[in-house]
């Protein structure tokens, strides 16, 4: 399980986020102009005006965001303060001690450009590796470090926000920016439209692509992101992961604000395509471990929000039900008990799941008072306990000790083993996993076990 960080390290991540958000405001949006409040179908967004008017009396201007709490505090604490580079440093170097992950420098370099060009102001978002390393300081704990670094960096963009933005509010050529920050970077032709590109590559082989949402059948064909001036790759279940956004720093230099998805957004949308990929072993296993990680945080400390995350996303269809339930498979059975308890959900939505009995002896547990039994869940010993007073109230050993329990065991085995089976598979996942059979619960499975085997009987 993931390590909460000191309360101290908490704050300065905190405090990092407000340092980064105001430097970059300021930068973009210089002392010499000033903030009007639009209101456009309904809703306010500010925008900032600078500059001479033009001929028709009205001066240029450019988005800024939407009138909410984060973007009115920097309205009104714009061009407060001085850069706070060394500041930022110190923090970041304080958050690295502390164990949170920062990217490579080439890495940092990059993100650094894109973000002094404007991506991330008009909602790109970093997803992959990078995203991950962010969720530390997000989440305040010390997330495992990812079991495979890979030289590239995935940017994605929903395409309904890329053309709605204004042609004199979008940024340079992507390539160009890019060639700012690395003048070798080249775009690589797409095999489907020889003329775009959705992926670029300098001389030493890293690798950025575009990502954008994909609703429709899946297709390799580049789709247009104006807001960047490029092209990007479109992939299904995209929107699922890009909605609403965070900002995050990654810890480079003197921070990079970016936006990534939300960690429980992120969690399960890696389940989705650790599961979809087949041709990429070693990234399948990439995936499900960052996935992994980030239910283990999430189950600790944020259950509601990764409940409300699951339910969306399992929500959404009978393609994404299968996906999830066919990944939930490749989880390690404990993290999984973990993650099912924290959405509330049986372990029959895990695809192929079931516990094995076997002739192995019971034992009598004195320190639970329980018949404990072993057993094979998923090719993971699982064992599976009844409780004294189940064995006296429904199987006869009113109380006569230990061996007159086992006895009962021993006697009413097949029963017990049927019980145990639907607690196992359609009783609520308790927070510690285990398989306990109940006095109070036993009419109620008797009578589910009963109810199947009429439906069984019915339709043969």
């Amino acid at each position: 399980m993931p390590s909460l960080l000191p309360l101290a390290a908490q704050t300065i991540y905190a405090e990092l986020v407000d340092l980064c958000a105001l430097d970059e405001f300021d930068a973009a949006f210089p002392p010499n102009g000033s903030f009007v409040p639009v209101t456009v179908k309904g809703r306010r967004y500010w925008y900032y005006q600078y500059g001479a008017t033009d001929a028709t009396g009205r001066q240029p201007r450019k988005y800024v965001g939407p009138d909410n709490e984060t973007t009115a505090k920097l309205v009104v604490r714009h061009g407060a303060i001085k850069s706070s580079y060394r500041q930022r440093r110190s923090h970041i170097a304080a958050l690295r001690g502390y164990g949170l992950l920062s990217p490579p420098d080439e890495t940092g370099k990059i993100l650094r450009g894109l973000a002094a060009a404007g991506v991330f102001h008009l909602r790109a978002s970093v997803i992959g590796t990078v995203a991950y390393q962010t969720y530390g300081g997000i989440l305040g704990v010390r997330l495992p470090s990812p079991t495979m670094q890979t030289a590239d960096l995935d940017l994605a963009q929903s395409r309904a926000i890329s053309v709605a933005i204004a042609e004199d509010e979008q940024t340079p050529a992507f390539l160009d920016i890019l060639q700012k920050i690395e003048p070798s970077f080249r775009p690589v032709p797409n095999l489907y439209s020889p003329n775009t590109a959705a992926t670029y590559v300098n001389r030493r082989d890293y690798r950025v692509e575009l990502l954008t949402d994909n609703r429709g059948p899946d297709s390799d064909r580049p789709t247009p992101l104006p807001a960047l001036r490029t092209h990007a790759k479109p992939l299904r279940f995209l929107d699922y992961l890009l909605a609403d956004a965070i900002r995050a720093v990654v810890l480079w230099d003197g921070g990079v604000l970016v936006n990534v998805p939300q960690p429980e957004r992120y969690a399960v949308h890696k389940l989705i395509v650790a599961e979809r990929r087949t041709a990429n072993a070693a990234k399948r296993v990439k995936d499900l471990y960052q996935a992994s990680s980030l239910f283990d945080a999430l189950t600790e400390h944020r259950a509601h929000d990764l409940a409300a995350a699951w339910n969306e996303a399992y929500g959404r269809g009978p393609q994404w039900r299968k996906h999830l339930r066919d990944a939930l498979a490749h989880l390690d059975p404990l993290g999984r008990d973990r993650l099912l308890y924290a959405i509330g959900q049986t372990r029959s939505i895990v695809s192929g799941l079931d516990i094995e009995f076997r002739d192995a002896p019971p034992r009598y547990d004195f320190s639970r008072d329980v018949v404990l039994v072993p057993g094979l869940a998923g090719r993971q010993p699982k064992d599976y306990a009844v409780s004294r007073e189940a064995l006296d109230d429904w199987f006869g050993s009113d109380g006569k000790g230990a061996e007159a329990r086992l006895q009962a065991f021993r006697h009413h085995r097949a029963e017990i083993e049927a019980l145990a089976r639907e607690v196992y598979t359609n009783e609520p996942v308790p927070a510690d996993g285990a398989i306990l059979i109940k006095t109070a619960d036993i009419p109620r499975l008797r009578a589910r076990i009963k109810s199947m085997a009429r439906r069984g009987r019915s339709t043969t």
